[in-house]
């Protein structure tokens, strides 16, 4: 951890990224798919261990998508081997884990991914519990309409089981039944690249979300983007519908 660290008045809860551009910055170099991918797997731990020494409670990847399925074959195993190889990675670092206290979560549907990479999430998962200082929300087999719908099924099942009555459905009920029930609404949602949409992400969470796109490909992010986007953020006016 770095003793310069910048200072913020205002320091958002929950920043969320969607990590674009890994392909296109393989192309430029002449590269595989594969190596962007790689890079920007590197990219996602500095900005985590970042996030996380200047303060930051809560942050979410958009890793890979339920779409991210109808990619070539090569390249969704490749990525399958990089989320592998960075829980194996991860499950090594335990004295570093402990200074930076990081509480990893992968949400998304586990059905359908590699039995020995769910293994690794599950023991991820359970190692970190105990850590509070960050929650790193990692977007793993993961769209927006899914989680909803899977929040709807959960919602019917225990209006089934009487465990709660249709005239007391409200938000907080599906807020309460979403992967990231419990936490905080992203405070910003980052998208580099260049592009201008959410693509099937944090459909839910993002209601009042603030939103900072650059045309940067995800594996050149610095910590000074991340400064970029908290002076930003100090700047805007949250009204949250009110005047």
């Amino acid at each position: 951890m770095s003793n310069n660290l910048p200072h913020f008045d205002v320091l958002p809860q929950h920043i969320a990224f969607i990590m674009d551009g890994n392909g296109r910055w393989a192309k430029q170099r002449g590269l595989e798919r594969s190596e962007g991918h790689k890079a920007g797997a590197k990219t996602f731990r500095r900005i985590t261990e970042y996030c996380a020494d200047i303060g930051i409670k809560y942050v979410t990847f958009y890793a890979f998508s339920t779409e991210n399925w109808n990619r070539p074959k090569n390249e969704v195993q490749a990525l399958m081997k990089i989320f592998k190889e960075y829980l194996l990675e991860a499950d090594d670092r335990e004295r570093e884990n402990d200074i930076r206290q990081s509480r990893i979560r992968f949400i998304g549907e586990r059905e359908g991914l590699p039995q020995d990479l769910i293994k690794l999430i599950e023991k991820a998962e359970r190692k970190s519990k105990k850590y509070s200082k960050i929650t790193v929300n990692v977007a793993l087999n993961y769209g927006g309409r899914a989680e909803i719908t899977h929040a709807v099924k959960e919602i019917v099942s225990k209006v089934q089981k009487g465990e709660i009555l249709i005239d007391e459905i409200s938000e907080q009920t599906i807020s309460d039944n979403i992967y990231t029930a419990g936490q905080p609404d992203p405070d910003i949602i980052v998208r580099p690249s260049g592009e201008f949409r959410l693509s099937n992400f944090l459909q839910w969470q993002s209601a009042y979300s603030e939103f900072w796109f650059s045309d940067v490909l995800w594996p050149d992010f610095t910590e000074e983007n991340v400064n970029d986007i908290i002076n930003d953020f100090q700047k805007r006016n949250r009204r949250f519908g009110g005047v």
